[in-house]
C-alpha cells in the first residue's frame, strides 16, 4: 500500500497533543487589531484552543502520521 500524503495546509494549522486531542489557534488575532473592539480582541486572547470533536475525525484523516 502506498504512503498517505499529509495535507500541508492542515499540518500548519493543527497539532496533535500527547493525549490525542487536536490543538488549533484561534482566528482574528493576527492583524488589523486597531480596528477591532476590545471585546473582539479579548475573546481571542487565549490563542490556543482545541478542535471541535465533530471535526476531529476529518482533521485526523488529513494528518495521517501525526
Amino acid at each position: 500500500m502506498p504512503k498517505l500524503k499529509t495535507n500541508k495546509a492542515a499540518e500548519k494549522r493543527y497539532k496533535m497533543t500527547a493525549t490525542g486531542k487536536i490543538k488549533r489557534t484561534k482566528s482574528n488575532r493576527r492583524h488589523l487589531l486597531a480596528n477591532k473592539t476590545r471585546r473582539q480582541k479579548k475573546s481571542g486572547k487565549i490563542q490556543n484552543a482545541y478542535a471541535d470533536k465533530t471535526c476531529a475525525n476529518g482533521i485526523k484523516r488529513l494528518l495521517p502520521y501525526s
